[in-house]
């Protein structure tokens, strides 16, 4: 470590300068989940205890699947401001856990639920708001009652589908598809600027950029991720892709640096995710690292992670902005880390990698029909990957011999080959789907060191014709509708062999353990990270039950679609897109006993000096029990969730599926307390002090694709 101090630089980005409040989401407008606290430090953090807890009422039913809470709260002025499971907001009192006030954006309505990570705070004199979104609403809230902002919007809603574009420009109504935000934007004077989540299946909406005036919720500008004709980066992409594609959407969050007036963000893949056939090119400006004038919406530069994308490989949490020294200089970057594994390290002003970015050759076969991989993908140069890049035999699961078989079978009978391999009808093993990294995000300290928990999970990506039908049957109008809106996450022919193996539950044979009303109420309200599919009409709906539990009638001779009337269908139904080719459901693949495939590690938390793009350390990340007890070494699990960083020498993270919360030594990786709570931890921490005391705070709920209650947020302090 180069053991450098940037307090000039630092006090470029507004930030909480004493750290009494974590005022933003990632704790400050860089994003850095930094702290300058230090109460709490490497010599007494061993006597770290819950100082309180608040339940939010929502504890999940045992049994159920459960709801993870993915909120990293804010605070400001020693209040509290979070989300529940079902996207109600609070305030309580950082420093006892004593609500103040709720708010039910649902009150009266049919509930939309999806993943919230956190609010906006934004004040001017007496006036202060928090900002958020559920379902597909913008609220603004009276930060000090509860209730809504009559004057922002309509009654204090603003219909999130807001100057997305009309029908005459699409050919379809933008209202009736569904969108929604699960990470808070950013606020610039008095504009708040926010990306979206929207639907990676053939019925997306473009990811656009948009700006609202946080007094009034009129649209301020927007900046188009997909261009229409005339724009810049149209040629990137097929004539008129944007007529039947969509995202290119920044889900994961942006930072802003203040001084310069710039918003930087990442945006996510095109749909539909898997296969590009009908957007051949580079499709600007999906999976791209992107600066913006935050006051006008402009481009100020954009650089691109992976060109043409057919993993589903989205920029999955925000960037960072740090200050490092490179080739002797100062430099204001930015760092950008990648779910299959890369940190981009780029000029804050210019865009221009810090470190050489080449151009490496890609595999472009075998590819499906209509499908033109692009011929090359940017690697860095420094730093090195955090997580793993391609699968080899010697890669395979020896944890028991069975284990080992049953991964080498698979391994044997499907594509085989480099990085990028495109998706195929045979199928390949490959990383990054899942991250890498993931959302809950990086830290950086003020020396330039940044740090990121990793993932090496392997994904069975195998890909099939969405016209198929079995001889002598024809394509129903359930099975038609389930994979348009479904099969991009679900599998529902038991290609793999427990539900543990997906990241999403495997729907073959659910009527075994659902009837048709739990069904019913899941896509009609959503539940964990599954959407509300309110967007689709009741019968609609009601044809994919059908189907699902294997009710329907058998359709007539007049339900056959052919690849060139079934677009002509989609479109009547509403649907701008109906791909030819879909993905088998994200299927994460495990041994038979739903351990990783792979040899450890399977988790990491790693320290990286971007002043050189050297590794400082890396060390495993969570353990499971059960093999500590046969004396397997610590293997680290999949983690959701990121880490903080404070002056005390101290890096706090939970995120792992043994559901601890620990403190790590900065300087070496060593762990040095932990705690075990009640349930995971797939939040981000934070840090704040209120009346004189430090405390630490997460939200732990859930059992990430498991059965487990959990909705509390907890409070740590010292004696």
């Amino acid at each position: 470590m180069c053991g450098l101090t940037y307090r000039d630089k630092q006090k470029e980005i507004k930030t909480s300068d004493t750290g009494q409040d974590w005022p933003v989401y990632g704790g400050n407008d860089a994003g850095n989940r930094y702290s300058p606290l230090n109460q709490i430090n490497k010599e007494n953090v061993k006597d770290l205890r819950p100082a309180w807890s608040f339940d939010t009422g929502e504890n999940n039913v045992p049994g159920e699947r459960g709801m993870d809470i993915q909120c990293q709260p804010i605070v400001v002025r020693g209040v509290m401001y979070g989300t529940t499971p079902k996207l109600k907001v609070f305030a309580i009192d950082a420093a006892t856990g004593k609500q103040l006030w709720k708010f039910d954006p649902f009150e009266g309505k049919r509930p939309r639920f999806h993943p919230v990570r956190g609010v906006v705070y934004w004040e001017d004199g007496s006036d202060k708001r928090i900002l958020y979104t559920a379902g597909s609403t913008l609220y603004a809230i009276n930060a000090e009652n509860g209730e809504l902002v009559k004057t922002f919007g309509k009654n204090g809603e603003v219909d999130f589908h807001e100057g997305l574009g009309d029908k005459e420009t699409y050919g379809y109504d933008v209202n009736n598809f569904n969108i929604r935000s699960t990470t808070p934007g950013v606020i610039y004077k008095n504009l708040l600027i926010t990306g979206s989540s929207v639907s990676e299946g053939g019925d997306a909406l473009p990811g656009h950029i948009r700006a609202f005036d946080v007094r009034t919720g009129k649209m301020a500008w927007i900046f188009r991720t997909i261009p229409l004709p005339g724009e810049y980066g149209y040629e990137t992409w097929s004539k008129d892709s944007y007529k039947k594609l969509g995202g290119a959407n920044c889900w994961a969050g942006m930072v802003m640096d203040q001084q310069r007036g710039m918003v930087f963000l990442g945006t996510g893949s095109p749909s539909v995710d898997f296969y590009g056939g009908s957007r051949k090119g580079t499709n600007l400006f999906a999976n791209c690292i992107i600066a913006l004038n935050a006051e006008t919406g402009k481009r100020m530069w954009h650089f691109q992670t992976v060109h043409h994308d057919l993993w589903d490989r989205d920029i999955p949490c925000p960037p960072n902005l740090i200050t490092v020294k490179n080739k002797g200089k100062m430099v204001d970057a930015v760092a950008q880390a990648t779910k299959d594994g890369y940190i981009f390290v780029l000029d804050r002003q210019t865009g221009k990698p810090l470190f050489p970015v080449k151009e490496v050759a890609a595999p472009r076969s075998p590819a499906l029909p209509g499908e033109d991989p692009w011929p090359t993908q940017p690697v860095p140069s420094k730093p090195a990957p955090f997580a793993n890049q391609t699968l080899t035999k010697a890669d395979i699961t020896d944890r028991t011999p069975e284990a080992h078989a049953y991964v080498l079978d698979r391994f044997v009978n499907s594509q085989q080959g480099p990085k990028n391999l495109p998706p195929s009808l045979k199928g390949h093993l490959l990383y990054g789907i899942g991250g890498g990294a993931e959302w809950g995000g990086t830290a950086a300290d003020p020396n330039g060191v940044m740090y990121v928990n990793g993932n090496n999970m392997l994904w069975w990506l195998k890909m099939r014709d969405s016209r198929e039908k079995a001889e002598g049957q024809v394509l129903s109008k359930g099975q038609m509708l389930f994979n348009n809106n479904c099969a991009a996450c679900h599998d529902n022919k038991g290609a793999v062999a427990s539900a543990g193996t997906q990241a999403y539950p495997v729907l073959k044979d659910i009527e075994k353990r659902m009837n048709r009303g739990q069904i019913a109420a899941i896509l009609e309200t959503g539940r964990g990270r599954m959407p509300s599919f309110q967007h689709i009409s009741k019968e609609d709906r009601n044809e994919i039950i059908n189907y699902l539990l294997k009710t329907e009638t058998k359709p007539s001779a007049n339900d056959i679609h052919n690849p060139a009337n079934q677009i002509a269908a989609k479109k009547d139904a509403g649907f701008p897109f109906s791909p030819p080719y879909i993905n088998n459901g994200n299927v994460q693949f495990r041994d038979q006993d739903n351990y990783p495939a792979i040899k450890p590690p399977w988790g990491t938390l790693n320290a990286v000096d971007l002043n050189t793009g050297e590794y400082l350390w890396k060390v495993t990340l969570g353990e499971y029990p059960e093999l500590s007890k046969q004396g397997i070494p610590p293997t680290g699990t999949e983690n959701h969730g990121g880490p903080i960083v404070t002056a005390g020498g101290l890096l706090f993270i939970a995120a792992t599926y043994d559901e601890k919360l620990r403190a790590f030594d900065t300087k070496t990786g060593k762990i040095v307390w932990e705690y075990q709570l009640p349930a995971g931890g797939f939040a981000t921490p934070i840090t704040y002090m209120v009346n004189g005391k430090q405390y630490i705070a997460i939200a732990a709920g859930g059992t990430r694709y498991g059965l487990k209650p959990g909705g509390t947020y907890i409070s740590f302090a010292l004696p």
